[in-house]
């Protein structure tokens, strides 16, 4: 998966990169605006400031996260 800035999905310009938080257990967690291209390379456009982003891949509304990861046993979870 690959996050870029949604002006320039191209190449990402260093004031302009999205900020990532890795979630213990959990999604990542995906600041500013970005798109976000999946392993069969479809692109999803972010729509808000924060948006989740699974790690279980387990989720039904991949690439983004629906909490599945939190009933997951926890061997299982990212």
């Amino acid at each position: 998966m690959t996050a870029r800035p949604a002006d320039r999905p191209d190449r990402p310009a260093v004031e302009e990169r999205p900020t990532i938080v890795m979630c213990p257990e959990g999604p990542m967690l995906l600041r500013g605006d970005a798109v976000i291209e999946d392993a069969d390379g479809n692109r999803h456009r972010t729509t808000r400031p924060v948006s989740a982003v699974c790690r279980c891949n387990k989720s039904a509304t991949k690439p983004w996260c629906d909490g599945t990861h939190k009933v997951l046993p926890k061997k299982l979870r990212p």
